[in-house]
């Protein structure tokens, strides 16, 4: 069966003249079953075309198979090409446990796009070998405002994160609280200090949204992300999905310390004092995903400190496609990379 995915308009205006390169390797990821992915045009419309024949088996493999199309993060419609030439339209559910303001609605300086962070959070959950069940929690250590949060929560995925900027936390749970409150939402959300051993260890947001079938959690920590495995102790998570600072307005405010010991506007320093910390992080067959600016460190040393730290990095195929370009001085790119299964016990 021949399929056309019509990708929500707003994604060129993202990616310019990589969104179709993006959304075909997104795909290629994301939907195993999907073979020879490519952009399409018919009648001055794009689209992305690609064959499949999970559409043709039970309807639990044509469930999943859709379910899987829909949460791309560029998706819009779903159409089957015939031999006739016409297009039938196939009617496609919506995946998403909550409506897109809850990650679109906050505008602030410096926030990453919600299509690209859908994106990065997408590549990252195909990557984990360990199972993804209600209890799956994915940690933002960088979380800012907490637009991967929320775009785990309504993926349907508990969130955590952690957060130097106290502001930015206070900011994201006055949201939160504001938005639940309106829609009407059984929840509880509450900002509590954290003291261990006499010492005081930051604040932290805590939210659990009471849905039909679930209860959805969130918790966000203020606090160094170098600290990340004392402030979760034990915790490990299935995913951790984060955009390192690009050195422009996030560097500007962060304490990012360079490979040399100095300053700089390079994310090479906190990468190097973090990324083994997140790798602690991760369960065995967990999964890394990281955008960061590639003008301020390349892919090589990327991965090369990636590596160090025990993960696998997917650095071939379509796990090749996302580099883009978003301004001047902004060229960003994703990383994925796995935690082997038994690392754990291996140490």
């Amino acid at each position: 069966m021949r399929l056309l995915m019509l990708a929500h308009p707003g994604a060129n205006r993202v990616y310019a003249a990589q969104a179709a390169t993006m959304a075909s390797s997104e795909l290629a990821i994301c939907a195993p079953g999907a073979g020879e992915v490519a952009a399409r045009t018919l009648a001055g419309i794009d689209y992305l075309g690609f064959e499949t024949d999970s559409l043709e088996g039970s309807d639990e493999e044509r469930t999943q198979a859709l379910r899987l199309i829909a949460r791309q993060s560029t998706f819009l419609a779903l159409f089957e090409e015939r031999p006739d030439g016409l297009l039938r339209p196939i009617e496609v559910a919506d995946p998403d446990v909550f409506e897109d303001d809850l990650v679109t609605i906050p505008k602030y300086p410096g926030k990453t796009n919600e299509q690209f962070t859908r994106l990065l959070l997408n590549v990252t959950l195909a990557a984990v070998e360990c199972p993804l069940n209600e209890r799956a929690t994915v940690l933002d250590p960088l979380s800012g405002r907490g637009t991967t949060l929320t775009t785990a929560w309504t993926a349907g995925l508990n969130a955590a994160g952690v957060e130097v900027d106290e502001k930015a936390v206070e900011q994201m749970a006055a949201f939160l609280k504001t938005y639940l409150r309106r829609k009407r939402l059984k929840h509880k959300a509450d900002t509590v200090p954290v003291r261990r051993e006499g010492k005081s260890l930051g604040r932290k947001f805590e939210a659990t949204v009471h849905l039909d079938d679930r209860d959805l959690t969130m918790g966000v920590f203020t606090g160094d992300t170098r600290s990340s495995a004392k402030l979760w102790g034990k915790r490990r998570f299935e995913a951790i999905v984060t955009d390192a600072p690009y050195g422009v307005v996030h560097g500007s405010r962060s304490d990012v310390v360079g490979t040399t010991g100095k300053r700089d506007r390079s994310p090479a320093g906190l990468l190097k004092g973090s990324l083994g910390v997140w790798a602690h992080q991760l369960r065995d067959g967990g999964a890394l995903g990281l955008s960061w600016n590639t003008h301020g460190l390349s892919r090589g040393d990327l991965v090369a400190m990636v590596e160090e730290t025990g993960l696998v990095v997917k650095n071939d195929g379509p796990w090749l496609g996302f580099e883009h370009r978003v301004d001047a001085s902004i060229q960003r790119d994703v990383l994925v990379a796995v935690k082997p299964l038994g690392s754990d016990t291996a140490q």
